[in-house]
């Protein structure tokens, strides 16, 4: 893998602390996905979903009010308007409407977080946007644009990925990510999900590539996804571990006034 390492920031704390991340706020009416509420107090970052792709609104606004009681700065997962699919087919969509679709969901988060008592600190991109913004230079304008828009926030994505490298240019804070609980392939892409192995479940070999991702150096924010099998055991797996490797953990995003 070849990380590229985030830009300085008021933004954002000190490079060496890790931030520890999971897609939450995913269930939609009475259908659950997840435990958020075990899964929140391993956290330091929450990347809530935004209804596009997962969430309702009843759900976003518990989900936010969770997180400002447990102390976790709340980011915007933003998605395509794909509910059927959980956002993880690609879509191809009108550049201009892709970043009013993003500005949308923007705006949604963080009218919810304002009124739990915070604010949306940092942007991701979700599931099948998560990758194509590395692959369609117009999507990841779109992405780019709208958080622009929006006053500009720090962007996560994969580490070392295009997109990062479009983030940075056009003057928006890029934040490398790892995956604790995905396989990677020797380019530093993530192995398919329709590929055997691709999701990792066992607390000790989630909590060892975790540790390997956090001293890479480009890395500043790890991922359990919240659908993930035992998501809860798996980010107190990685917490553990990070301590025990005298790694300090803490939020990366410091949300706007």
């Amino acid at each position: 893998m070849s990380p590229l390492p985030g830009r300085p920031s008021t933004s954002i704390t000190s490079a060496r602390v890790i931030d520890l991340n999971a897609d939450v706020g995913e269930s939609f009416g009475r259908w659950r996905l997840g435990d958020d509420e075990a899964l929140l107090p391993h956290l330091t970052s929450a990347n809530v979903a935004c209804g596009f792709h997962a969430g309702d609104p009843l759900t976003l606004r518990r989900t936010c009010e969770s997180a400002v009681a447990r102390g976790v700065v709340i980011g915007a997962q933003v998605g395509y308007r794909d509910l059927a699919g959980f956002g993880r087919r690609y879509i191809d969509v009108p550049t201009a409407e892709l970043a009013a679709d993003v500005l949308y969901q923007l705006g949604a988060l963080d009218g919810i977080a304002r009124a739990a008592g915070a604010r949306v600190a940092y942007v991701k991109p979700h599931g099948a946007l998560y990758h194509a913004v590395s692959r369609h230079p117009e999507q990841a304008s779109a992405v780019v644009d709208a958080v622009r828009a929006y006053g500009g926030l720090p962007v996560l994505g994969l580490a070392g990925s295009v997109f990062l490298a479009a983030v940075a240019e056009a003057g928006l804070e890029p934040v490398g990510e790892g995956f604790a609980d995905r396989a990677y392939r020797p380019d530093g892409a993530l192995v398919p999900r329709s590929a055997p192995g691709a999701v990792l479940t066992d607390p000790v070999a989630v909590a060892a590539q975790a540790v390997e991702l956090a001293r890479s150096g480009g890395v500043r924010s790890l991922c359990v996804h919240g659908d993930s099998p035992g998501a809860p055991e798996l980010a107190a797996a990685v917490r553990s571990a990070l301590a025990a490797a005298e790694l300090p953990v803490g939020a990366f995003a410091v949300a706007p006034a």
